[in-house]
């Protein structure tokens, strides 16, 4: 484990305190998940410049990277569901192209081991949408807002699509896209 990899992980640290202030989400808990939220959400910034920057780029990295990023979306996601700020069924698209593409990034090679495919352009822009979204879902926003951040949420989860069957097309494998 290298310090790249310690940084990703540490976006794990902020969960469990997005679901206890979001399970009494008053106004100044609100603005503290918005707070955490962003802070670990630009720490993927930070573990990815380091790998770069220090020749650390590892097949680990490329796999628990888009992974703690899932897991850092989905975590408040969810308990928007409970709060009834968006529709399950929305949150659901997500959970499965996440899921569907986590399996497909892993290719097996003639070797039989395998390579951590990285995230193309599409994927980070998925993961900004995202980012963007939730943080403006996350804040207790009057209603002119509010009808904003639903716009966000859906066009964070039409990225999420895209950039799925961007994945999965032929023409638009991961190698070709880079």
């Amino acid at each position: 484990m290298n310090l790249p990899n310690w940084v990703t992980l540490s976006r794990l640290i902020p969960l469990p305190f997005l679901f206890y202030f979001l399970h009494t989400p008053n106004p100044s808990h609100r603005w503290l998940c918005v707070a955490i939220f962003l802070i670990a959400a630009s720490t993927d910034w930070v573990d990815g410049y380091l790998a770069r920057k220090l020749d650390q780029v590892t097949e680990l990295g490329k796999f628990l990277d888009p992974l703690v990023d899932k897991l850092l979306v989905l975590a408040p996601l969810l308990s928007l569901i409970d709060l009834q700020q968006v529709p399950a069924w929305g949150v659901f698209l997500v959970l499965v192209r996440e899921i569907a593409i986590a399996g497909w990034r892993i290719n097996p090679n003639l070797t039989g081991n395998s390579t951590i495919q990285g995230a193309n352009i599409w994927g980070k822009l998925k993961t900004v949408s995202q980012i963007t979204a939730i943080a403006f879902l996350l804040a207790p926003l009057p209603q002119p807002w509010i009808t904003i951040s639903m716009i966000l949420f859906w066009l964070s989860v039409v990225l999420t699509l895209v950039s799925g069957a961007i994945y999965l097309l032929p023409t638009g494998s991961p190698e070709q896209l880079h």
